[in-house]
C-alpha cells in the first residue's frame, strides 16, 4: 500500500511539472482566494466582537454591572452596598453611578443626554474615560459647577466626523446650560471634552457626585447603577457568584451577559452570514478543481489507458489525480494564509472605522484549522470523482479516446 501511495504520489509531481504551468498558477490563485475568503469574514467577526468587549469593559460597564432590582427603580442604601462589593475577593473597586435625563443647551442648540454622576476617584479604579480626554481635563473629587461631555454631544470641529445631533462643536471651558427634570437649570463649566472611540461612551455627561447633591439639595444615597472592576486574574461568572452569595439582591451582570444581551443577535445574523460564505467557498473550490482534473483526465485518458495495460492497478491512477489536486490545496492554502496575514497587516494600520471604535480583523486559530480540513476535504471529492470515472473505463475504451 505505501509502494502504491509513493507510486501515485511520484506521478503525481511529474503530472503537475509537465502540465501548462499558467493553468497551475490559476488553479492555485482560485484556491487562495477561495481560502481568503473562508478566513476573512470569520476575522472581521472576532474582530467587532473583541471591540465591543473592550469598549464595554473599558468605558462603560466594567467587568460586572449590578442594577436595581427588578421591582425597583433604583439601587438604595448605595455606598454601604459599595462598601460590602469592595470587601468581595475577586473585586479591585466598584463605582457608583446616578443617571438622569437632562438637556443641554449652548449657543442656540438644545440636546437632550444622559448626565451620570460619579465619584472620580472611584471611577479612574474602574473604568479608563479619565485618560480619554480629547480637550480639557478629567473631574476631581469634590468640585462643583464642573461638567465633563462626550465627543459625540459636545460635537467635532469637523461636522462630518458627528455621528448624530450635537450642541455644535463644544470645547473645554466653554459654558453649557443644563436643565434637570426637577427644573432646575444651571450653567457649568466644561472642564474636559471626552473622546473614547465608543459611540456609547462618547453620547454621555458627567458631574461629580458632590455637585448632584447640591443640584437635589440632599444627600443621595440611592443609585441608578454600579459598576464593578475585577482583579485581572479574576473569573467573572466566579465573583458574581461570590455577590450573590454575600446577600445581594440587586440584578448582576457580567460583561459576557450585556454582550449577550446587546449582540447575541447581530453575532447569530454574522454566524449565519459566515455560514452562508464558507459554503459558497467551497462550491467554487468544489467546481474549480472538479473542472481541473476533468479536464486533466479525459486529456489523458489514453495514457491512463497505457498505464492500465502496463499492470498498474486503478487505484494508483485515482490516488495521482487526487495526489495532484492536494498539492494544488496545500500552495492554495499558504498562499491564502499569506493574503490573509498581509490583510491583517494592513488593516491593523489602516482599521475600519465603526460607531463603537475601530476594527481590525482577528484570525483565529481554530478558523484555520477548520477551513483547511473542510477545504481539503472538498478538494478529496472533487478530485477523486472524475479520476475514479476516467479510471474506471476499460483498457480499450480508453485506448481509442
Amino acid at each position: 500500500m505505501l509502494l502504491d501511495l509513493r507510486v501515485s504520489f511520484f506521478l503525481a509531481i511529474r503530472g503537475i511539472l509537465r502540465g501548462s504551468r499558467g493553468s497551475l498558477y490559476l488553479t492555485i490563485l482560485i484556491i487562495a482566494m477561495v481560502f481568503t475568503n473562508m478566513i476573512f469574514m470569520p476575522s472581521i467577526i472576532l474582530g467587532f466582537i473583541k471591540v465591543a468587549e473592550d469598549q464595554i469593559i473599558t468605558y462603560q460597564t466594567g467587568n460586572i454591572l449590578i442594577s436595581p432590582h427588578e421591582d425597583e427603580a433604583y439601587i438604595e442604601d448605595a455606598f454601604a452596598l459599595q462598601e460590602k462589593i469592595n470587601r468581595i475577593p475577586g473585586v479591585l473597586r466598584a463605582s457608583v453611578h446616578y443617571s438622569t435625563g437632562v438637556t443641554l443647551r449652548y449657543k442656540g442648540n438644545t440636546l437632550g443626554s444622559n448626565l451620570v454622576a460619579i465619584n472620580p476617584d472611584d471611577e479612574r479604579l474602574v473604568t479608563d474615560v479619565y485618560q480619554k480626554m480629547s480637550d480639557g481635563y478629567y473631574l476631581a473629587d469634590g468640585e462643583n459647577d464642573e461638567i465633563i461631555i462626550g465627543i459625540q454631544t459636545s460635537g467635532h470641529k469637523d461636522e462630518s466626523l458627528d455621528m448624530g445631533a450635537t450642541l455644535g462643536y463644544l470645547k473645554a471651558g466653554d459654558p453649557v446650560t443644563v436643565e434637570y427634570t426637577n427644573g432646575i437649570s444651571k450653567v457649568y463649566h466644561v472642564k474636559g471634552i471626552i473622546e473614547t472611540g465608543s459611540y456609547y461612551a462618547d453620547q454621555g455627561a458627567y458631574i461629580t457626585w458632590d455637585e448632584l447633591e447640591s443640584v437635589y439639595g440632599r444627600d443621595m444615597d440611592l443609585a441608578t447603577d454600579m459598576i464593578v472592576r475585577t482583579d485581572p486574574d479574576a473569573y467573572e461568572p466566579d465573583v458574581k457568584t461570590q455577590i450573590y452569595r454575600f446577600g445581594i439582591r440587586e440584578k448582576v451582570q457580567t460583561w459576557q451577559d450585556l454582550l449577550e444581551e446587546a449582540m447575541g443577535r447581530a453575532v447569530q445574523n454574522f454566524a449565519m452570514l459566515n455560514s452562508i460564505t464558507i459554503i459558497v467557498s467551497l462550491i467554487i473550490a468544489v467546481v474549480v478543481l472538479f473542472i481541473v482534473i476533468m479536464i486533466k483526465t479525459l486529456n489523458s485518458r489514453r495514457q491512463i489507458g497505457v498505464l492500465k495495460a502496463l499492470g498498474v492497478e486503478k487505484n494508483i491512477i485515482i490516488h495521482n489525480y487526487v495526489f495532484q489536486v492536494l498539492i494544488m490545496t496545500t500552495l492554495g492554502v499558504i498562499v491564502g494564509t499569506t493574503l490573509v496575514e498581509s490583510m491583517v497587516a494592513i488593516l491593523t494600520v489602516y482599521p475600519f472605522q465603526f460607531p463603537d471604535g475601530e476594527v481590525t480583523p482577528v484570525v483565529a486559530i481554530s478558523d484555520l484549522i477548520n477551513n483547511t480540513i473542510m477545504l481539503y476535504i472538498v478538494a478529496f471529492i472533487a478530485g477523486y470523482i472524475p479520476a475514479w470515472r476516467v479510471a474506471s473505463e476499460d483498457i480499450l475504451t480508453a485506448m481509442r479516446s
